[in-house]
């Protein structure tokens, strides 16, 4: 499974028929803009999950290929192979999912972008689900008024009020790296600095 399709050579990082799926967080270029090549593959469809969105972005919808659009809705689950998906609704000036997800043996993330903030409803979800660690957008360093997307501040707002076990900061902009390498913030030891890259084992429930 796929979180986001952003990478324009997906064609080439995935084997035909290695992907289940494709889970979309929103239409926007930056999280779709991968799937213009790929949907003009062969062979068998490959379904991707998105939140409700008729303008979709471009003419995704209008000529998908080998895509196979399903919509999802803010907290009805679903599943994808062996994990277990539950649609989170967030801030942003899209329609727009981040998604709790589970595996089998009670593993759990939270994958949480683009957003300013948590709606109260995604909060109450995320600290009744247990122990998980999460990826939430980070795109600017502090900044009085913030649009769209959350701060250094507010993801770690974000951190606290969600419960999370371990946040990793991700979506980071090219202003939030310069004032990072000026400030050198202090980062509390709970909170990771994704980069293209990284990896994560996340714990069963039995660990």
């Amino acid at each position: 499974m796929l979180l986001d399709a952003g990478l324009m050579d997906l064609h080439e990082r995935f084997a035909p028929g290695s992907l289940d799926a494709i889970v979309l967080t929103h239409y926007h270029p930056d999280h779709v803009q991968g799937l213009f090549h790929l949907r003009w593959g062969k062979g068998t469809p490959i379904t991707v999950y998105g939140p409700p969105d008729s303008e979709g972005c471009a003419d995704l919808f209008k000529h998908p290929g080998v895509l196979a659009f399903e919509t999802v809705h803010k907290f009805e689950a679903f599943t994808v192979g062996a994990l277990r998906l539950t649609p989170l609704p967030l801030l942003h000036s899209k329609p727009t999912l981040g998604y709790a997800i589970e595996g089998t043996q009670g593993q759990r993330f939270a994958y949480l972008t683009d957003t300013l903030g948590l709606p109260p409803k995604s909060a109450k979800f995320l600290r009744a689900w247990g122990d998980f660690d999460m990826a939430i957008d980070c795109s600017y360093p502090p900044h009085p008024t913030p649009k769209n997307h959350n701060d250094w501040d507010e993801a770690h707002r974000c951190a606290i009020e969600s419960g999370a076990r371990i946040t990793w900061l991700t979506h980071a902009g090219h202003a939030l790296d310069d004032w990072m390498m000026e400030e050198t913030p202090s980062v509390a030891s709970h909170i990771r600095l994704a980069r293209d890259g990284s990896t994560a084992d996340i714990p069963s429930q039995t660990q």
